[in-house]
Formats: C-alpha cells, structure tokens, sequence
C-alpha cells in the first residue's frame, strides 16, 4: 500500500488546500522560472499551475505552511524536483544548472 504525503492526508490537508487557494489567489508568477502563471491552463499541460514546496518535504519542509509554498509551474516544479539552495554553493544565485529569479530572496533558505 502506498502512503501519501503529509499535505495529502491528516491535518496539513486541509490546511494545504486552504493556503494553496490563497496562493492561487494572489500569485501570478513561478517562483522558479521567474515567468507569468496563467491559471486558466489545466493540467496535464506542462505550464500549468501547481503549488510547490520551497524546502521539499522529503527535506524536512513543512507541508502545509504558507511560509513553504509557492507558486510554479508544472514543468518547472518537475525540474526542480526535490533540489534546493545550498549555502556551500561558489555561485549562490544558481540551482543545479539555471539562475534563479530575483522575485525570491534564495540565500535565506537553509537545508
């Protein structure tokens, strides 16, 4: 039997659904590409909007916290997989091989 994530069952549900209407209310650009979100392109098209952990869950970020979430697109959040800033970096303003966008202050992430 598979298990589900922490913001798909018990109590972050809830609490990740009501954050990710906020988000979805209120962003209207991917944190990860930099670039405009349009929210009336429905999956399973790659541009379309999801909601993306900043420090993934497997890396001990929070599920539901308003703090953790952010607006993505699909695609990105794909390629973003479970990577995230790390301080030891020579070039802080790069992820795995792509410069971040400035909309996001990155350096304050910790692992």
């Amino acid at each position: 039997m598979m298990t589900l994530r922490a913001d798909k069952q018990g109590p972050h549900r809830v609490a990740f659904e009501k954050n990710k209407k906020v988000i979805l209310k209120t962003q209207n650009i991917c944190a990860i590409c930099g670039k405009p979100v349009y929210k009336s392109i429905k999956a399973p098209n790659p541009m379309s909007p999801v909601i993306d952990h900043i420090i993934p869950v497997s890396k001990g970020g929070h599920p539901s916290s308003m703090e953790n979430l952010q607006l993505a697109h699909w695609t990105c959040n794909r390629q973003k997989s479970d990577k995230m800033f790390n301080m030891k970096q020579a070039d802080p303003k790069t992820i795995g091989n792509r410069n971040l966008p400035q909309s996001i202050n990155w350096s304050t992430y910790r692992s």
